[in-house]
């Protein structure tokens, strides 16, 4: 339960307290993560099936899905997404670039990278919903679970912090490897198996997406270790965005 609390109270603005802020429970938490993950995606797929009864269509009905994950975040992923932008951006030494990361005001590589990742999640959302609602549902499951496994994957042992205090600190390293993969080869499963409610062909499509999610997130996560030396709250927050976008992106081709 220490985990739930955790990975809910962390990743999530729902009402769950968080009762314990150690290394233990951030372990469980982050294990966690993709259970918190499905539920930000069960809510998002409620709001745009909530949309299409209304008649408002598919366009509205995505914007309503993408729009979910944010509020439910208080959009700390989006703003961790801009700032890790304006950071790669700057082209600075790690020092530099983390201060940037820490101003309140978001650069021109943030607004941009804000503006292109939203504008694809809602066209992917709503070219799914086009096909029918529970495309565009279990879309928005898949895409909200990879997010939060992205950020398991990114507390695997040998990660590092780039500072000392923050959720990046808290978390970082605190996950085994063969754990973090256990829960990954899980997850992916069931994405496989919501996808295969389309079809043995949509299960591969729906595993891939996933994977896909997952690799667009590592090169990222890769890239920001060279560069930062560390892993950030920021960090996490661009992760889980780069890797929804990228399930969704997949998902909705040829489609």
């Amino acid at each position: 339960m220490d985990g739930i609390r955790f990975a809910f109270g962390t990743l999530t603005v729902l009402p769950v307290r968080v009762t314990r802020w150690d290394r233990d429970a951030a372990r469980s938490g982050m294990l966690c993560a993709p259970l918190a993950g499905l539920v930000v995606g069960l809510a998002a797929a409620v709001a745009g099936g909530a949309f299409l009864l209304l008649g408002s269509g598919p366009l509205l009905a995505a914007v309503a899905s993408a729009a979910v994950p944010a509020a439910l975040t208080r959009g700390l992923h989006l703003d961790g997404l801009a700032d890790v932008a304006d950071g790669l951006g700057s082209a600075k030494p790690a020092e530099d670039a983390l201060r940037i990361m820490k101003q309140s005001d978001i650069g021109p590589f943030g607004v941009i990278s804000l503006l292109f990742v939203l504008m694809a999640q809602v066209a992917a959302l709503c070219q799914l919903y086009e096909q029918s609602w529970a495309h565009g549902a279990i879309a928005a499951a898949v895409s909200a679970v990879t997010a939060r496994l992205a950020l398991t994957l990114a507390s695997r042992a040998g990660v590092g912090a780039a500072r000392p205090e923050g959720l990046g600190a808290a978390v970082a390293g605190v996950v085994p490897v063969r754990s973090a993969l256990t829960v990954a080869a899980v997850a992916i499963a069931a994405c496989a198996g919501a996808g295969r409610a389309f079809g043995p062909y949509s299960a591969i499509h729906h595993a891939l997406a996933a994977a896909a999610g997952l690799a667009a997130a590592q090169l990222l996560l890769r890239h920001c270790l060279k560069r930062f030396g560390g892993v950030t709250g920021d960090v996490f927050g661009a992760l889980a965005e780069t890797a929804a976008t990228t399930a969704m992106v997949v998902l909705a081709w040829s489609r």
